[in-house]
């Protein structure tokens, strides 16, 4: 983490050098939470049917719900919740509906009573903490909230009108009206609180450095970063004394790039949008594009580790709103947990949630009866293979690189697991996708841990996966770095080969220059089996795989 604070803010942080770290978040997967909409409490008398999110009211969730309900998320493998904001809120009832949300903040000295006591929410934390889990808070710095453009200042936690910028209307797309104006509007105004002023800074400083001592948080989602000036950052940041992650919406890759350093990681926007370009059905299908961020971002970024890798959130449609085919998420998914990054769900996600937008993309979780859906082992596979790598290995610190794409499929590499995607969908296909020069060596086994079944390499490297029965995605593993565990039962064998935190016996890599070829197979080949598929031209040479 970068610090940049003063003196007196650096004691502050430091007495907090217990607290979670960038670096230890960076082994985290994240299940994103409205505290309104997880669970209701034991013994609610709420009608667990009358959750409507058009009516934009509360439901009844609470801090304790969630701590009630932690088995949930932690059986899918996750190690940090982010839970919404947990300060106060208005109470009026706005043109807009109620502050269920918990983002309508006018008061950050108190918290919500809506969500519980101080105590509960202790005891949340404490509870997450005993599981080896982290917990993340959303935080609303940039401003607070009324239902005028000219409101009591004397009702907000900074009561000068002074420690606000005046009124305007802001001006998307000029960062200096994005960070001096009003966003919202008339009937619910989000009044812009004036970061420029050392008396707020320091009240800010002082109010971040006791929240954080007194409920023992891990980690900061800064709402609306971009809207407050990049230099006040690393200050409130070093004042917290923990990994801080800020929302910088937008396509922009070098925007989202400039706040990495005033804040130790953003939400990744740029990749979720390429993402949904990529693997959406109906959709584009562009994997050049994909392709493209990625490799764009790896200049722009000082630390793709740390970024926030995400497909669904709050304010975004669900994806299974604009895909219709569960595959594509799951192949989408499967990238975000499998490349460099913190893989970040959105409660609902994993149960196929259809809400198109604010509001009915916060639905309540409840009447989905928490099933084990084919998302939900999804996200638990690949919750699983990651823990364990991480765990086991040097998996984490190692780059992912796009080693081969086509149009419809794109091979992931990250250290000795390699991760073959498609965009072809549920419906079988007369499709493959296959490479030379992966890096493994001839007749090595590969282990798919979705299917728990073997791939043999090829000559010169090669892998080969088809189509034929639908598009899901593919991650391989040496045999040995799964041999011994629950990952895959049928895996041979009873020692763990990554014991010693290195290099897996048998598993050996060596990246040639890789090649895509043949997207297509016929038909008629497919009985000669994986090995034997087909045959490629190579340097003047016929080979047969």
């Amino acid at each position: 983490m970068k610090l940049f604070a003063t003196a007196t803010l650096f004691t502050l942080a430091a007495a907090r050098a217990f607290a979670a770290t960038a670096d230890e978040w960076r082994s985290r997967s994240i299940y994103q939470i409205i505290t309104d909409r997880f669970a209701l409490p034991q013994g609610s008398k709420v009608d667990p049917s009358a959750c409507n999110p058009l009516d934009q009211t509360w439901c009844g969730g609470t801090w304790s719900s969630i701590r009630e309900n932690l088995d949930y998320i932690q059986d899918m493998g996750f190690t940090a919740i982010w839970i919404s904001p947990v300060h106060h809120n208005i109470e009026e009832h706005t043109a807009y509906g109620d502050a269920y949300h918990g983002y309508w903040i006018d008061d950050i000295s108190k918290l919500n009573p809506r969500f519980g006591t101080p105590d509960d929410l202790k005891a949340l934390v404490k509870e997450l903490h005993r599981r080896d889990m982290y917990i993340m808070v959303d935080i609303v710095v940039n401003n607070v909230v009324a239902t005028t453009t000219k409101p009591d200042f004397s009702k907000f936690f900074f009561k000068d009108a002074a420690d606000y910028h005046p009124y305007c209307p802001v001006e998307y797309g000029n960062p200096e009206s994005e960070q001096q104006c009003w966003m919202g509007d008339e009937k619910v105004a989000l009044v812009d609180v004036n970061t420029e002023s050392d008396k707020v800074v320091q009240a800010y400083s002082t109010w971040i450095t006791d929240f954080v001592k007194e409920y023992d948080i891990d980690g900061l989602r800064i709402d609306a970063a971009k809207h407050v000036r990049k230099d006040f950052w690393p200050g409130f940041c070093g004042a917290a004394g923990v990994f801080c992650i800020g929302e910088v919406f937008g396509d922009s890759i070098d925007t989202a790039a400039s706040y990495q350093g005033p804040l130790d990681s953003v939400l990744n926007f740029p990749m979720y949008s390429a993402l949904r370009e990529a693997f959406a059905v109906p959709g584009d299908l562009n994997m050049t594009g994909l392709v493209s961020v990625f490799d764009q971002s790896k200049k722009a970024f000082s630390d793709l580790g740390l970024l926030g890798n995400f497909l669904e959130n709050h304010d975004l449609p669900r994806w299974s709103n604009f895909s219709s085919d569960p595959q594509s998420k799951w192949n989408a998914m499967t990238f975000n947990f499998m490349s460099d990054g913190i893989p970040i769900v959105y409660y609902g996600q994993e149960q196929d949630f259809v809400g198109i937008h604010d509001p009915v993309n916060r639905e309540p979780l409840w009447p989905s009866g928490y099933n084990k859906t084919g998302t939900v082992e999804v996200a638990a596979k690949l919750n699983q293979i990651r823990n364990h790598l991480i765990d086991k290995s040097d998996w984490l610190t190692q780059k992912a690189e796009i080693i081969s794409y086509s149009k419809e499929s794109l091979f992931l590499a990250k250290g000795y697991v390699i991760t073959v995607l498609t965009n072809v969908g549920s419906p079988p296909a007369n499709v493959s996708a296959s490479m030379l020069n992966t890096g493994f060596q001839p007749y090595q086994q590969m282990i798919d841990i979705f299917t728990c079944k073997p791939i043999i390499v090829g000559s010169h490297g090669s892998l080969y996966i088809d189509y034929f029965k639908g598009g899901k995605p593919t991650v391989l593993v040496p045999e040995p770095y799964i041999r011994g565990t629950k990952i895959c039962s049928s895996s041979d064998g009873t020692a763990n080969a990554l014991e010693s935190k290195g290099r897996a016996n048998g598993a050996t890599r060596r990246f040639g220059t890789p090649r895509f070829f043949s997207s297509f197979v016929p038909e008629t080949l497919l009985g000669l089996g994986a090995l034997f598929a087909f045959l490629v031209w190579d340097g003047g040479k016929m080979m047969l795989l």
